[in-house]
C-alpha cells in the first residue's frame, strides 16, 4: 500500500498533524518532524516516525517516490491502519 506524506522539516516537535487535501497529490497525511531537511536526516527521522507511529519494522517502511520533495510517498504493508 502506498502513503502519501507532506512533510513539515524542521518542526519543534515530531507528530502527526492529520490527513488533508493536497492540489498537487491528492489526499496525503501531514506530519512535522523535528530533524532538518539537510543531508537526508529529514527522510530518515521521517521513515523511523512513520514506523513507530504504525508499529512496524523501519525496514517495513520504505521510500518510494519524493527524496528532494515534501510530498513523499512510502510503500507500506497492505493492511495498515494509518
Amino acid at each position: 500500500m502506498q502513503l502519501r506524506v507532506l512533510i513539515v522539516p524542521n518542526s519543534r516537535s515530531s507528530e502527526v498533524l492529520g490527513w488533508e487535501d493536497d492540489p498537487r497529490a491528492g489526499r496525503v497525511l501531514r506530519v512535522k518532524i523535528a530533524a532538518p531537511p539537510v543531508e537526508g536526516k529529514a527522510n530518515a527521522a521521517l521513515r523511523d516516525f512513520l514506523a513507530k507511529h504504525l508499529r512496524l519494522p523501519k525496514s517495513k517502511v520504505v521510500l518510494v517516490k519524493g527524496v528532494a520533495s515534501r510530498i513523499k510517498c512510502f510503500e507500506v504493508p497492505e493492511g495498515t491502519v494509518c
